[in-house]
């Protein structure tokens, strides 16, 4: 089996050619404890009669020709104009890039005109630069801070005073706004490529799934280990896509379907501990560490188990006993504060600098109420940010950009508050902090993707340029066609309520009264969490990993505090499945988990497109599943039957 050199990265990083470093790296799926697998031939043993193109001809014209079609169409799909839900659209990329490719090259081939084959680096191209394009739907804010800032939200503030400040969608001042806010994170995350996939070897499940599905594809035929690998993750894609699809049918609200099954009770299914049968989340938890997943469980614990309890006893204490659960001003401000916890390094210094002096100069000209030194402010602090979130992504694959941007929204809405226009400039700061983590991890992930499908860094930063830039352009468009074309946009109880702009306006609302507006000992205890992850952080370096490994990861620990503890049952119960596989047959286990897994994300990935598209089209669910008490129940009955 094919080892990865221990070669320095520095001469990787000279000459980025990806038939030096990138070559000699097992491209196949990795070790329980991060480490090369020594079972079965490696991937890049299965693909060695194939010879890896140069990073500029992985960058094809058909590539961004398709890339270009798809992000059209899916940035329809990921408006997150109706429930808010954004759907990761990783697999859809990969699996339709290679569909769309695939047909051209065929058709070429008959005629006898192909000049270029379609390798998995072109396709890992497409990948990348389709989720970068889509991914601006999210982190532009259309479905929250952007649209927060308009006159129809405005309108529906509970705050008179508030309603006269707005600043309405306009086409030239979006993509303006996006072009400016939306390329720093890639500058800023490319430096620590080595450092997170290479040194720290985080998993990135969707990019590692994704780079299996993308081999998988392009498979050369003989190899009989690949063979049955690609049979068993095309298995268990079948199975977990229709099971997404006999999922969907009861799932007529938010809160009916087996996502809310509760499986260990009532009471815990209150504070969110249930399997929810999610095969994307049992798939990430069978690729990620057992540390990792015991992290995450951890802190749902710690969190939904221990913690929300104890300061839900201290309503009308701490924080007012006649606000709402969701309120900042109630429980809710403990769980969002509390996370606030190669490319040639000279070209990402100096695109770093270039991009945030543009930004530092014209965003205030777009928003006079942002200040020059607030953005300025928000660059020091940025590249921290989003290696943070880097970080987690490739722990848990979980991205928290929208809780980085919330802080920025406490922070700035503070320092400007309201007298000076603090609840505009808190939103566009929201944004300035959203695009840059978010596209950060999204191209760390995809970093990830191409080192298992030996693509060039280089190609893979230039897709995601390219990619970014589309989707500062499509995503705008497509929002303007929903914005002039509805006219009762953001209206509750209408198609396209944009349920998220109301919560960031208000958010924005109580920023700017700084941060004594937050509940009774809120910033305490997120110093005092901050100060116990640090301790906790030195303690694992200090014992070294021999006894590392049994110390929880504070990062993972952090999340379910933020989204609830369910995902974090569905992973653990997943390493137990695999823990027992390990224990009657190892090798098959090595050999065939990864495929599995990646099968289970892939499959159920998939399923987001047809939803997403029955949705648009105005097709719900015709079933909707709830579970209540007896005595809900005998008192639903009485008053049915009166």
């Amino acid at each position: 089996m094919a080892e990865r050199s221990d070669r320095s990265l520095s001469e990787d990083e000279n000459r980025m050619n990806p038939e030096s470093e990138e070559t000699e790296k097992k491209g196949g799926s990795q070790s329980r404890s991060g480490e090369d697998e020594s079972n079965g031939p490696s991937v890049e043993r299965i693909f060695e009669g194939q010879g890896v193109p140069s990073w500029r001809r992985q960058l094809t014209f058909r590539a961004f020709a398709v890339s270009f079609a798809l992000s059209v169409m899916l940035a329809f799909m990921k408006l997150n104009l109706t429930t808010g839900i954004n759907p990761s659209l990783n697999v859809s990329a990969g699996l339709l890039g290679f569909f769309f490719v695939k047909t051209w090259t065929k058709v070429l081939e008959k005629f006898g005109l192909l000049r270029v084959p379609f390798t998995r680096q072109e396709n890992t191209v497409i990948q990348t630069c389709v989720v970068a394009s889509s991914g601006i739907t999210f982190s532009g804010g259309f479905g929250s801070y952007l649209f927060a800032m308009s006159e129809r939200v405005a309108n529906q503030s509970t705050d008179p005073q508030s309603a006269y400040v707005y600043k309405n969608p306009s086409l030239p001042w979006m993509i303006g706004y996006l072009f400016v806010v939306s390329f720093l994170g890639l500058f800023a995350v490319v430096p620590l490529r080595k450092i997170m996939i290479i040194d720290f070897k985080l998993i990135y499940p969707s990019g590692t799934a994704t780079a299996h599905l993308i081999n998988s594809f392009h498979t050369p035929e003989g190899a009989k280990l690949a063979k049955k690998q690609v049979k068993a993750l095309g298995k268990f894609f079948s199975f977990s896509f229709l099971w997404g699809f006999f999922q969907w049918f009861y799932r007529a609200e938010d809160d009916c379907g087996f996502a809310r099954f509760p499986t260990l009770g009532l009471k815990a299914l209150q504070y969110r501990f249930y399997f929810d049968f999610s095969a994307t989340h049992v798939g990430v938890g069978m690729i990620c560490p057992y540390i990792t997943n015991i992290s995450v469980l951890l802190g749902g614990i710690l969190s939904w188990g221990l913690m929300w309890p104890l300061i839900e006893t201290r309503n009308g204490q701490w924080y007012p006993a006649d606000v709402s659960n969701t309120s900042m001003r109630g429980l809710q401000g403990y769980k969002a504060i509390f996370l606030k916890d190669q490319i040639p390094t000279w070209f990402a210094v100096v695109g770093y600098v270039t991009i945030s002096t543009i930004s530092i100069t014209t965003l205030p000209y777009m928003f006079p109420q942002l200040k020059r030194y607030h953005i300025l402010v928000i660059y020091l602090f940025a590249s921290t940010l989003g290696f943070c979130n880097a970080y987690g992504y490739g722990l848990t694959d979980w991205s928290l950009a929208s809780a980085y941007g919330k802080l920025a929204i406490f922070v700035i809405g503070a320092w400007a508050n309201a007298s000076h226009g603090g609840i505009l400039a808190s939103l566009a700061a929201c944004g300035v902090i959203t695009n840059l983590v978010s596209t950060a991890s999204d191209l760390t992930q995809d970093f990830k993707t191409g080192y298992l499908t030996l693509a060039s860094p280089r190609s893979v930063f230039v897709s995601q340029v390219i990619g970014t830039a589309m989707g500062c352009v499509i995503s705008p468009c497509v929002f303007w066609l929903f914005y002039k074309a509805f006219k009762d946009l953001e209206l509750p109880g209408k198609e396209y309520v944009v349920p998220y702009g109301i919560v960031y306006r208000s958010m924005a609302e109580l920023g700017v009264e700084g941060f004594t507006s937050l509940p009774k000992h809120c910033l305490t205890l997120c110093c005092g969490f901050l100060v116990a992850a640090m301790i906790i952080n030195g303690f694992r370096d200090l014992v070294g990993k021999k006894w590392a490994r049994f110390i929880p990861l504070p990062m993972a620990m952090a999340i379910p505090f933020y989204i609830g503890p369910s995902f974090a049952i569905d992973m653990c119960v997943s390493s137990l499945i695999l823990f027992i596989w390990e224990k009657t047959d190892k090798a098959k286990a090595d050999a065939f988990g990864p495929a599995v897994a990646s099968g289970l994300i892939c499959g159920d990935g998939l399923w987001t497109l047809p939803s997403s598209i029955l949705t648009l089209a105005g097709v719900n669910p015709p079933i909707c599943m709830k579970f209540l008490s007896r005595a809900m129940n005998k008192r639903l009955d009485a008053f049915l039957g009166s």
